[in-house]
């Protein structure tokens, strides 16, 4: 599936990805706040399907793309939490691309409940060959990450 809209997949903004999720009880501990570890899940849906939107159809580039394979994998994360999310909120994940060529991609990522923001996170993917050997991002497939960012030079993912 490609395009730029699934009902289960988001949208693509001029920013970049737009998702919306709610918090379900099995997201929360004892307290029905959401478990910290809980929001690493969040963000790889939004990751995922920013990149289904956009065409990317991780399964097949392992085996595909060029012979070698592409693959990514995430290498760093830095994340702020700001503010707790409840049971039943409604969460919206906003995903943008900051850095995409070489042997990596940087994105950045914001959870928030309305307009108030929850949580900040800046994820480094390292773009690696079927082998686990770093490769170059195709130029054809960069461009794509490129996209929404040049769209939207400097404005924040909304």
């Amino acid at each position: 599936m490609t395009g730029t809209t699934h009902p289960l997949s988001g949208e693509l903004t001029g920013a970049g990805h737009r998702l919306v999720q709610r918090v379900y009880y099995e997201d929360t501990d004892f307290s029905g706040v959401v478990y910290h570890a809980r929001y690493l899940h969040f963000l790889e849906r939004g990751r995922t399907d920013y990149l289904r939107l956009l065409g990317v159809e991780q399964g097949s580039l392992v085996l595909e793309e060029d012979r070698a394979g592409l693959v990514f994998v995430v290498h760093r994360m830095e994340i702020d939490f700001k503010a707790p999310a409840r049971m039943d909120d409604i969460l919206t994940i906003l995903t943008s691309t900051e850095k995409a060529g070489g042997a990596k991609m940087i994105l950045n990522q914001e959870i928030r409940r309305g307009e108030q923001l929850l949580i900040a996170a800046r994820v480094i993917i390292a773009v690696i060959n079927a082998a686990g050997r770093p490769r170059r991002l195709p130029e054809a497939l960069a461009a794509r990450f490129l996209a929404k960012t040049q769209e939207n030079a400097g404005a924040a993912p909304r």
